[in-house]
């Protein structure tokens, strides 16, 4: 069955530069500048993008950097717990718009 995540297109990412050279460019730099040691250690980003990656849902960048973190020294435990802090953070955002709802039926009920 056909779907509609390649795995192969991962390695081609660099390929939509055909597009517009310029603007690729300028992305791929920010992009490398972004995940270089900083005040973060490569490793902490890596960590950070992977939670990113599932809380945003993207099967590419969760591909990526679960490799990437097993690179820079994560373990199971440690990449688990960063899904984990995705996860509470992205419910707690839909649980806070509950807040809406409750505002909503308490004003109908009036």
């Amino acid at each position: 069955m056909d779907s509609y995540f390649k795995p192969e297109h991962l390695a081609k990412f660099g390929d939509i530069a055909e597009g517009n050279t310029e603007l690729a460019k300028k992305f791929f730099d920010y992009y490398g500048s972004v995940f270089a040691d900083g005040a973060l250690t490569v490793r902490e980003k890596a960590l950070i993008a992977l939670a990113v990656s599932h809380a945003v849902q993207c099967p590419y960048c969760i591909d990526a950097y679960s490799s990437e973190c097993l690179k820079q020294g994560s373990d199971l435990e440690e990449m688990t717990e960063a899904v984990h802090v995705a996860t509470a953070i992205r419910g707690g955002a839909s649980l806070v718009h509950g807040l809406q709802m409750l505002e909503h039926v308490t004003k109908a009920s009036m």
